[in-house]
């Protein structure tokens, strides 16, 4: 329970009520509960809920509750004009959001589903929605398209609680302490203009753990912004990351677009949130931003030569002899050998095309020989304290070890291929999206289309974690188990449908699985139509028992870090690469130049690497690889630009997805 002052009168606001209503406060004393409270003023446990809903918890002694001193009836009247619709909730629907869908107070609907006052929406639940009857003179039945408010103007506020305004408080006090921004409260409370004490508003139900403090010559209040970071406000701020979480408890779970924090007053008005109540914010964000894709070639700024480090485990050291057909054997036998020198390739040639459009490039590059001390021996005999970013190396261990020890100069390096999650370094950069990232965005691919589909989940035992997500996130699915890690023609038929699109999502490593799955798929699609999913495309899917016209039959989609490159738009790179090296450039050279070309475009547009993502919104997409960086909680970033492809029956890949996928917030743990 959140300690209260006490004020002299309660107001209710005609924006939250249609009649007055008074209260007091209770001071709780020992051995008391909900129920001898509301007992002892004649009202209802829920009309205490409804304006404590903290005391649903242990109830602590001198503790306060606010108090209704006449509770609201119902009156009959108007429920002659009322009709109800059942709503079933939906993953993360809000009252909030139903309040505006259906055109409805949010106590109207908690008036009728009374457990709302003290508990949370739960997905799956139905609730009763009342509606002003056709014909009614009040009002008539609204939805959110009849209104024209487009899905990404609909404020993502979570469900609400009544706050008591105390004197001195702030629209962003009160924002912060409830962890919404500034616009969002003033949406829930449109006819709030000043804040007066005493008056109850509406705000969120995530309280902060600690008192409104208001801003003083010490501390200002803050509203992060978009592509923002923790270790870019740290820089901004001049505090340790660990003082801004001890300032802001909230940041424990994760940076937000739109908080409002408490920081130190540089004196450079960097905060100053707290100099008027109808202050204006600056820098809103725009959900869009994050889907549009930027050309960076046309905001080129920094012409500066970038000093660029490439750490490539070419294990060299190894190789006996220095004759031509030593080195030819070598890359030969060594694949890990072949695959540094074809991404080394791929950055030569984008510092090469980057060098056209005036980006000039001092490029160094080193021998890892896959060992960590290695690496340390390199930053240690090297200058480093002048590199603008460091691709590089390939494996994890080295990889952390080389973020580690550029970390005291603040020094980006850009993981270019593992998919492994990594140690949250603040200057590490993760390009590659790892498997949870990607399993995700084919969730969000799920969520959003397989609506109207019959969707069938097949998985075996070693995928049942998956297998459970799919069906939280698609609770009408019918799910499959297979036997011995086969499943036959029966089983799935008895679960397709004649009239709808049939949605397999199949989930295993197992090849026998994967081919009896796919087999029996491929001929129940004769007389039915069928598409293919799954979360992850493992190496299963690529064994020779997996046909791959089975998969093209049945539009097989799948997440992938990387495109098919479109021929007829990289027909110049193409020529020129094969030109110079006799050869069509293959998936890893093609990656090194993405990424390379990238990480110059960037450092080429902005002060430096950080300050790009802070400046540009967006994502950037090259041949074959697209980029979109989101902060870690603890540090670092990670790339969750996704692309869903799809196989068609000529098996050709075509991306599905058409934008940058919405990677669910959570991953910034």
């Amino acid at each position: 329970m959140k300690y209260l002052l006490i004020v002299c009168f309660l107001f209710q606001l005609s924006s939250l009520s249609a009649s007055a209503q008074e209260f007091k406060y209770h001071t709780v004393e020992a051995g008391e509960t909900v129920y001898s409270i509301a007992k002892s003023y004649d009202i209802s446990e829920e009309a205490i809920y409804k304006y404590n809903p903290d005391a649903k918890g242990n109830l602590e002694v001198s503790s306060k509750l606010v108090i209704p001193l006449r509770e609201e009836k119902v009156v009959s009247e108007e429920d002659e004009d009322i009709q109800f619709i059942t709503h079933t909730v939906k993953r993360k629907e809000t009252l909030y959001r139903l309040s505006k869908d259906y055109n409805v107070e949010i106590d109207e609907i908690k008036r009728f589903n009374k457990h709302l006052y003290s508990e949370e929406l739960r997905r799956g639940e139905e609730i009763l929605i009342p509606q002003r009857k056709k014909g009614s003179a009040n009002s008539e039945i609204a939805s959110s398209e009849d209104l024209n408010i487009p899905a990404t103007d609909k404020p993502q506020t979570s469900d609400t609680r009544e706050h008591v305004v105390l004197p001195k408080e702030t629209k962003y006090g009160i924002a912060r302490k409830y962890g919404l921004t500034v616009k969002e409260l003033e949406e829930l409370n449109p006819k709030v203009d000043v804040l007066q004490p005493g008056v109850m508003i509406r705000v969120g139900t995530d309280v902060l753990d600690e008192p409104v403090i208001l801003t003083d010559e010490v501390f200002e209040f803050y509203e992060v912004k978009p592509k923002e970071t923790l270790f870019g406000l740290s820089r901004k701020f001049d505090v340790p990351q660990d003082s801004l979480i001890s300032l802001n408890p909230a940041l424990e779970d994760g940076l937000k677009i739109g908080m409002v924090l408490k920081v130190p007053n540089t004196g450079e008005g960097e905060g100053s949130l707290e100099k008027g109540e109808t202050e204006e914010l600056a820098g809103e964000y725009d959900s869009e931003d994050a889907n549009k894709r930027l050309d960076l070639s046309n905001k080129l700024s920094n012409f500066d030569t970038k000093e660029l480090v490439v750490l490539l485990p070419y294990s060299l050291n190894n190789i006996e002899g220095d004759s031509t057909s030593n080195y030819k054997d070598a890359i030969l036998n060594d694949r890990v050998l072949r695959i540094s020198l074809d991404f080394y390739s791929g950055v030569r040639k984008a510092v090469e095309d980057a060098k056209k459009l005036g980006i000039s490039t001092q490029l160094r590059t080193y021998d890892t020989r896959r060992s960590v001390q290695e690496v340390t021996n390199i930053i240690n005999t090297n200058n480093f304290s002048n590199v603008d970013a460091v691709i590089g190396p390939l494996l994890q261990n080295t990889i952390e070890a080389t973020a580690s020890k550029l970390n005291q100069y603040n020094v980006p390096v850009i993981s270019p291929l593992s998919d492994r999650e990594m140690r949250p370094y603040q200057n590490l950069f993760q390009s590659r999206p790892t498997t949870e990232i990607m399993k995700n965005a084919m969730f969000d691919y799920l969520g959003r289309n397989a609506i109207g589909k019959n969707v069938i989940i097949i998985a075996d035992g070693a995928k049942n974690q998956v297998k459970n997500e799919l069906t939280q996130l698609l609770p009408n699915s019918r799910v499959i188990l297979p036997s011995d890690n086969y499943v036959s023609v029966e089983k799935i038929k008895a679960q397709l449908s004649e009239n709808q699109e049939n949605w397999v999502i199949l989930e295993s490593s197992n090849i026998g699985l994967l081919s009896s799955a796919t087999s029996a798929l491929n001929r129940l699609a004769r007389d039915h139509e069928i598409k293919l999913f799954t979360t992850e495309r493992n190496s299963g899917f690529e064994d020779d028992n997996v046909d791959n016209e089975h998969l093209g039959r049945l539009n097989f989609h799948y997440p992938s870090v990387d495109k098919e490159f479109d021929v007829a738009s990289s027909e110049e790179f193409i020529e020129a690469y094969q030109e110079e090296f006799d050869m069509i450039p293959n998936q890893y050279v093609i990656r090194g130049y993405d990424l390379t070309m990238d990480v110059l475009l960037r450092l080429a547009s902005a002060e430096d690497l950080y300050d790009s993502f802070e400046k540009y919104t967006g994502f950037t997409e090259y041949h074959e690889n697209k980029f979109h960086y989101s902060s870690k909680r603890n540090g670092g970033f990670y790339n969750d630009a996704v692309y869903i492809m799809s196989l068609d029956e000529e098996l050709n890949l075509k991306v599905a997805n058409d934008q940058q996928s919405n990677i669910y917030r959570e991953f910034k743990d």
